[in-house]
């Protein structure tokens, strides 16, 4: 009951809840928006203070949705908290997701990089995959790959290939994840990409990009840095 009683010394026109229902979800800030959610704080400390040290902690809200049952455990969310973070970190996921397929080119590393952190930002384990485009780059297909502690040396170009020839790609974004959270590419990333950017050229799929994604919405795009 004392988060109820600290909200309700806030003046009504100050209530992330009560602001969301009149003026609208877009006037609320990161934490107030985070806080409508959690409903309510902890002893001594009202559901505005628990998500501004929640994004303070995690990294804002990129970090948050890389969060995970235990990382939100650790700082003090109980089971209900954890599970209404994650449900609303999963459909925004699956909204950005309907409109990349709908509407969102991908020829700009930016939007495609937005969409690939939120979809595999959380991944504890390596994970290579490709996003397959039109000739207008809208995606087409996503496909996940490979999933393990690989080499870039053991992965060949094929398979990439082939799920781009089975869906008609006339382009392909090729992504991986760094567990470790640094996106720093590393020489054998650097050379699969320049053997996959040449056989990708051999089979008529332009290569777009290869994005590695690492923590907290950090990511480089290879296509930027030269590297093939």
């Amino acid at each position: 009951m004392a988060d109820a009683r600290l909200i309700r010394e806030l003046p009504p026109d100050e209530r992330p809840r009560e602001r969301l229902l009149e003026r609208g979800a877009a006037t609320l800030g990161d934490a107030e928006l985070v806080a409508v959610l959690l409903r309510t704080g902890c002893r001594g400390s009202s559901a505005l203070d628990v998500a501004r040290g929640l994004l303070a902690g995690l990294g804002g809200l990129a970090g948050l949705a890389s969060g995970s049952p235990r990382a939100f455990a650790t700082r003090g969310l109980g089971g209900a908290k954890a599970a209404t973070l994650l449900a609303a970190v999963e459909v925004g996921r699956r909204l950005a997701r309907a409109e990349i397929a709908e509407r969102e080119p991908l020829a700009r590393p930016a939007a495609a990089a937005s969409y690939l952190v939120l979809r595999y930002g959380t991944r504890d384990q390596e994970v290579l995959g490709a996003l397959y485009l039109d000739t207008r780059h809208r995606l087409l297909a996503e496909r996940e790959l490979y999933r393990g502690a690989l080499g870039r040396a053991a992965v060949e170009p094929r398979l990439v290939l082939k799920e781009g020839l089975l869906v008609g790609a006339a382009a392909c974004i090729v992504f991986h994840t760094h567990p470790s959270g640094d996106p720093s590419p590393s020489a054998e990333d650097l050379a699969f990409t320049r053997r996959l950017a040449e056989a990708c050229e051999i089979v008529g799929i332009r290569l777009v990009d290869h994005l590695v994604l690492g923590a907290v919405g950090r990511w480089v795009s290879l296509a930027e840095r030269g590297g093939w």
